[in-house]
Formats: structure tokens, C-alpha cells, sequence
């Protein structure tokens, strides 16, 4: 499959045959930040550039998520909020985002692009958002960067579309992720599982349906181990029609906000256990890339950038 310049690689969905996978980029949609903030903007353009070398043909910007997807997860009130940026300072705080036109525009396009991600699995196998896995985001409120939760939402259009029952949400973040658990409490329809460092954010957790926590410094061998014995359990309690992938690269021993300890050819063989898990079960797959926030930041933007390579190599075809 030919590679185009970067140059083209802004083009809409739905000029990409729903029969291949598409990879979701956001990084033009940018959300201002004062000089300082330790939120790494600059991740997104550097991963779509790398992915742009080898894949720049699957590359696609997403619609944005209105009003009426957002509340199938969100409280009616939250999402007015938000747009109509009327946001408390405290809730602000909270996101750890400042309020702007670019915030709204930007958290909607992080979620369109998942319900794209989803919809792209559920044609092709495999979709891709190059953001996404804003997973501490809750009913009616924001927290940890997160403004609306991509992965619950997307699941809930995707039900509400007749697409599918049930979804399986595998969260591979380093940080727990409480505002998916809180959400899809009480809903069998969204298995929720995830690994993450047991004393990290958030510091008080909310139990989803199987959480696996690790102690600081943990690495390779036992995370490895704890996800390859689990893997063939989630499928039979879940009993999904789809599996939602949070591909964070903040388990990797160089994030100065993960504290695990893992390789990046660990977590490569993290990303190939879940792919072989869902090939064997025949599963559409839709990643979201989540947190990463190493020094320096090229080492996540590596990291993802494997994660999406291995996809493609899978999915659409060897690079």
C-alpha cells in the first residue's frame, strides 16, 4: 500500500473504504496551555508524523462528538457547562485544563474520533485514535485531563446504533481508570478490566468489574504474566462484540508520572497479547493511545508509535 506525504493526510472518513482500518489524528485541534503546563501537547503531532511514514494513507480527521452522543455518559448539565464555557474554577482545577473554545473543540474531536475508532473495528477489524483513553472523566465531571470519557461514550453509540450488545473495555493505562469503572457500574453490558500502579492517581480508585494493581517499580516478567493469565478469562465474562484498547505507554520505566518499571519491548509484547487474544477470538479492536508522559517524550511517542505499527502490520497489510 502506497504512503502519502503528510500533506495528505487530513482528509475526512469517509474518503477511506470502510473495508480497511483508519487511524484517527486530533493534533490540529489544539488546546491552549499556559507556558509550563506538564501536559505533553506536542505527543500528538510527533506520533501522526511517525505513523504518517508508514501509514499516512489510513490517516483520517474525525467528526466531532455532539451533544446527544455525549449524553449517553455524561450529565446534560456537565456537557452545557463545558460548551458554553461556564465551567466552575474548581471543575477546572479538577481537568487540570484552563476553560477555551479550543478545550470544547478538541475534547469533542478525542471523542469523535474513538466512536470513529469503534465504527472502523466493527467494518475493518481494527480502528485507531491517536488520543483518546480519557478515562477519569465521570458522569458530571472532568478530572485528570480528562474532560468527557472517550471509550464510554463511543460504546453506548455504539449500542444505541444497533452495532453491537456488548463491549469489553481492556484499560492497559497505568492509572486506574475510575471515571470508566464509575460509569458502566451497574451496566453488564460494558465489562470493564484494567491493570495500573496501585499507589498512583487516582488515589482513590472506583472498582470496575476485575482490577489488577501493581507496586511501584513493577516490571516486565509479572505484568506480562498477570495479563496473559487473564486475557482468556475476560472473554468468557465479558462475552463482548467488541473490545475497546486503552494502549497506555505510562507503564514504561521512563514516564516521570508512572511509576512502573517496563521496556518498550514489554509493552510491545504487551500490545501483541491483547492483538493475539482478539484475532483468536475473532474480535473487532478499537485502541485508544491514553497517557505518556516520559522524558524524554520521544520515548512515548516510540512507544505508541509501535502500538499503531503493530495494528497495521496486522490489519492493513506488512509495513
Amino acid at each position: 500500500m502506497r504512503t502519502r506525504k503528510e500533506a495528505d493526510c487530513t482528509r475526512q472518513p469517509d474518503k477511506i473504504p470502510t473495508t480497511i482500518m483508519q487511524i484517527f489524528h486530533i493534533d490540529q485541534f489544539v488546546l491552549p496551555l499556559p507556558a509550563g503546563h506538564r501536559f505533553p501537547m506536542e505527543k500528538y503531532a510527533m506520533l501522526r508524523h511517525a505513523v504518517a511514514a508508514f501509514a499516512g494513507e489510513l490517516l483520517c480527521v474525525p467528526d466531532a462528538a455532539h451533544a446527544d452522543e455525549l449524553v449517553l455518559a455524561h450529565d446534560p448539565d456537565y456537557i452545557t457547562q463545558v460548551f458554553s464555557g461556564k465551567l466552575p474554577a474548581a471543575a477546572q482545577r479538577e481537568i487540570g485544563f484552563p476553560w477555551s473554545p479550543g478545550l470544547v473543540e478538541r475534547s469533542r474531536r478525542s471523542v469523535g474520533a474513538t466512536i470513529a475508532a469503534c465504527r472502523s473495528a466493527l467494518w475493518s477489524g481494527c480502528g485507531v485514535n491517536l488520543a483518546g483513553g480519557t478515562h477519569h472523566a465521570a458522569y458530571a465531571r472532568g478530572s485528570g485531563f480528562c474532560v468527557f470519557n472517550d471509550i464510554v461514550t463511543a460504546v453506548r453509540v455504539m449500542q444505541r446504533e444497533g452495532r453491537i450488545r456488548r463491549a469489553l473495555v481492556v484499560d492497559l493505562d497505568v492509572h486506574q481508570g475510575n471515571g470508566t469503572a464509575a460509569l458502566c457500574e451497574g451496566d453488564a453490558s460494558i465489562y470493564t478490566f484494567s491493570m495500573h500502579g496501585a499507589g498512583n492517581f487516582p488515589f482513590r480508585k472506583h472498582p470496575g468489574d476485575w482490577d489488577i494493581e501493581f507496586p511501584d517499580g513493577t516490571g516486565d516478567e509479572p505484568y506480562l504474566a498477570a495479563l496473559a493469565s487473564a486475557l482468556p478469562a475476560l472473554f468468557t465474562r465479558a462475552r463482548p462484540d467488541l473490545l475497546v484498547y486503552l494502549a497506555g505507554a505510562d507503564p514504561l520505566a521512563s514516564d516521570r508520572l508512572g511509576k512502573l518499571n517496563l521496556s518498550q519491548a514489554g509493552l510491545a509484547a504487551r500490545d501483541a497479547m491483547v492483538l493475539d487474544a482478539c484475532d483468536a477470538q475473532g474480535m473487532p479492536v478499537a485502541l485508544c493511545m491514553g497517557g505518556g508522559y516520559a522524558q524524554p517524550i520521544s520515548d512515548t511517542v516510540a512507544v505508541q508509535t509501535e502500538t499503531v505499527r503493530e495494528t497495521v502490520r496486522r490489519y492493513a497489510g506488512a509495513r
